[in-house]
């Protein structure tokens, strides 16, 4: 199976696309499964285990399992409509099962088994329905597995959003998916190259005389046409656009006790009069700014898009950011070349993420932070490196340097919230991009380790990691700090 650049780049709800995004698709799922049966079902069980239930509540994920329980959809619900189900759920004690069937069921009457650990992955919630008898309608586990990504334990498929096209995400609103329109593409005749690791993509590029961008163009042309896929991408752009923009709207304090300050607005505000004319010299305030406050929105429940994941969901959109402002030959040739810039870029980063999500993992809680917002650095490196002219040898160097100096990052978020220290982490990690992609820029691309060894040096990290540094909020940071 080939993972589409649609499927890494999906439109979701903060704060975590593994503990908010997948447990209400996996939830939404469960609901599909019992199909007709919701009607007579009289009660639930659900257990959450492993890292969703240690950070579940900081992360949202109690309450995602309700609204998925409803039916609700993360590609689709508006941040207004989740306060208003929740509100609502809290103070009836009851959910509408499937938006159809009334039952008495809330956040407490989940069974959170932390210190569970299923052996597939530690994202891991148990759905059973019962009859008014007792007897079971229908029983599934669901693994959360970094993205947004679940997979069914019985089926073993990967469950995503929903099937719109590309022209229909082009003509919704910013609220919509606009990459829920992808399937995985199978692999066969109808794809032209298949790759699972850095060197056979090199190795295609090669042979047929290709650019990273343009292999992964190819096959998602599979399932789509070219014009359909720009689009797709381009309101992609939009999307992440729309929510910097958002978040600069918004000051005060991130919910979740914390009580962390925004600083995105004051710092939109400042740079506005410090820098009229888009001097070069404050590109890495701009840069820092566009990071913090997608990540913001992010910590607020905003929408954002998963780039691959929520809690990584600044890097690439700060770095597109600089790809935009400060390339000369983006700049130099208008909005065919901005277009044209956007699309090369997140075709690119998308090839990167793919090898990523096919030989390692982008779970914060398979493999630390590593796994997300150092995925997410690499990807954002070779992308920047695309736009900046760089050779292929020099795309993948630019994403091996940014990985290699990612490795070991834990994931410890103070009190399971996605705040601290994940919001500047995104801004630190976005110059890492960018300082990457000029060392391969003023390299030849030949280099001691490639993006395959780095790849797979990161997946062993997370294999020897300690478990209290994935996600699970019990070291570093999150025990070292005193929370309020």
């Amino acid at each position: 199976m080939t993972i589409s650049v649609f499927d890494l780049f999906t439109v979701g709800i903060g704060p975590s696309s593994s503990h908010t995004v997948g447990p209400m698709r996996a939830a939404a799922s469960f609901v599909e499964l019992l199909g007709d049966r919701v009607e007579e079902v009289a009660s639930l069980e659900v257990d959450v285990f492993g890292s969703l239930a240690a950070t579940g509540r900081g992360h949202g994920t109690f309450d995602a399992i309700l609204l998925g329980l409803e039916g609700v959809r993360s590609d689709l619900v508006e941040p207004d409509e989740i306060g208003e189900r929740t509100d609502r759920m809290r103070s009836s004690g009851c959910i509408r099962l499937g938006d159809r069937v009334e039952i008495e069921f809330g956040v407490d009457d989940l069974r959170q088994r932390p210190l569970t650990i299923l052996e597939r992955h530690p994202n891991a919630l148990e759905l059973r329905a019962l009859d008014a008898a007792g007897e079971e309608l229908a029983h599934e586990t669901y693994y959360s597995v970094g993205g947004g990504f679940v997979v069914s334990a019985t089926e073993d498929a990967a469950i995503g959003g929903g099937d719109a096209s590309a022209d229909e995400a082009a003509d919704a609103s910013a609220a919509s998916d606009p990459a829920d329109m992808a399937q995985p593409v199978e692999d066969g005749p109808g794809v032209p190259f298949h790759f699972e690791t850095a060197a056979e993509l090199l190795e295609i590029c090669r042979r047929e005389d290709l650019r990273i961008w343009q292999v992964m163009l190819a096959n998602e042309k599979a399932s789509r046409d070219e014009d359909e896929i720009r689009r797709g991408l381009l309101h992609i752009y939009s999307v992440m656009d729309q929510c910097t923009m958002n978040s600069l709207d918004r000051s005060g304090y991130l919910p979740g006790g914390l009580k962390v300050r925004r600083r995105a607005h004051d710092w939109y505000l400042r740079l506005k009069e410090e820098d009229p004319s888009s001097d070069p010299k404050f590109y890495q305030e701009w840069v820092n700014l566009i990071a913090l406050a997608v990540n913001e929105e992010n910590a607020s429940g905003g929408r954002v898009v998963t780039a691959p994941t929520n809690g990584a969901a600044g890097i690439i959109p700060a770095v597109l950011y600089y790809a935009l402002h400060y390339v000369p030959a983006v700049l130099d040739g208008g909005q065919a070349a901005r277009a044209d810039a956007i699309v090369r870029f997140l075709l690119t980063a998308g090839a990167i993420g793919v090898l990523y999500k096919e030989r390692a993992s982008i779970s914060g809680a398979e493999v630390g932070c590593q796994g997300e917002v150092g995925s997410a650095s690499s990807m954002a490196a070779g992308g920047l490196a695309e736009v900046l002219g760089c050779s292929i040898e020099q795309v993948e160097n630019a994403a091996e340097i940014a990985m290699e100096h990612n490795l070991g990052l834990t994931c410890d978020p103070i009190a399971g919230l996605v705040q601290v220290p994940c919001i500047e982490r995104n801004a630190i990690a976005a110059g890492k991009a960018i300082n990457a992609a000029k060392m391969a820029l003023w390299g030849d691309g030949e280099h001691r380790v490639s993006l395959d060894e780095v790849i797979a040096t990161m997946r062993a990290t997370g294999a020897d990691m300690s478990d209290k540094y994935k996600e699970t909020a019990q070291g570093g940071l999150a025990v070292n700090v005193v929370e309020c």
